[in-house]
């Protein structure tokens, strides 16, 4: 039987999200509007924004049916995954949408570019609604080590919506890189799905200590990433003249690649501190 809980649209992180529905609705309304094309930057960014849409307004479905308690997921873990996703997703698409497509005249794209931008605070809003307090008991999604779970992946996708064979089936050292990145990413999702489906009883180890070991290696794997991947990709290829925007420049690519990987590195440093701590400190507490 379905029960009708309207205190899923009527609490601060209910509003939010009734918020996000109608600002990300305007923004994908807006953008398609003025432009249809195939470019890669303009398919990602109305993508991002209806499939935040769409998700949001599946949440808030479930909420307020109360369905959400009879999936076999962990819904605390799913919905905080989710904002901190959208959060990344709706920021980039802020960034790519303006820089490619909007100009001093174009009003609806400016509009597209300011509703893009509110949709994003109402995420971070949402994000920090929704994450656990210290020595609150809650999923570790909606934990430090949790969202950085969800940053480590994401910032992966864009490394790969980066990369091109072309630019590193030249060198071993660039093919290895790009095994980091993959390794990093497949653990780091895995992690994820397995606390989402409450998977996390079937890991043959103790969990705090599997992530401990894994965010050690991503480190160190990622260390040689940031040294090798702007050696070897910039070794004797300066910027070409022809790189007047950013999606039909390949060595614009390279750059965001390799500040990608320094992002990456850093969340893996702050996720490796976080979780010592829970296995030294915490746990002997």
């Amino acid at each position: 039987m379905v029960n009708l809980d309207f205190k899923a649209c009527t609490m601060p992180v209910g509003i939010v999200r009734v918020l996000e529905v109608v600002f990300t609705c305007i923004t994908f309304s807006l953008a398609a509007s003025v432009r249809h094309t195939t470019d890669a930057f303009w398919t990602w960014c109305m993508f991002t924004w209806c499939f935040c849409f769409s998700l949001t307004v599946l949440i808030l479905f479930f909420e307020f049916t109360t369905l959400n308690s009879k999936l076999p997921v962990s819904w605390e873990d799913f919905t905080c995954a989710f904002a901190m996703l959208a959060t990344l997703m709706i920021l980039a698409a802020s960034i790519i949408y303006p820089v490619n497509y909007t100009c001093s005249h174009c009003q609806k794209q400016i509009g597209t570019s300011v509703c893009s931008c509110l949709a994003f605070l109402l995420y971070a809003i949402e994000v920090g609604l929704t994450r656990a307090r210290p020595g609150e008991i809650s999923g570790f999604l909606s934990t430090i080590p949790g969202l950085l779970k969800v940053l480590e992946a994401f910032v992966a996708c864009i490394i790969f919506i980066c990369l091109d064979s072309n630019q590193y089936t030249q060198y071993p050292g660039l093919q290895w890189c790009v095994a980091v990145y993959c390794i990093c990413f497949i653990f780091a999702l895995l992690i994820i799905l397995f606390t989402i489906g409450r998977l996390l009883a079937l890991f043959p180890a103790p969990f705090d200590k599997v992530l401990t070991f894994v965010n050690v290696l991503a480190v160190l794997m990622y260390i040689t990433a940031v040294v090798i991947w702007p050696l070897y990709s910039f070794k004797n290829n300066p910027r070409p003249n022809i790189c007047n925007t950013f999606y039909n420049c390949q060595w614009n690519k390279l750059v965001v690649i390799s500040f990608m990987t320094c992002v990456n590195q850093i969340a893996y440093i702050v996720d490796t501190v976080y979780s010592m701590r829970l296995v030294f400190f915490v746990s002997r507490t």
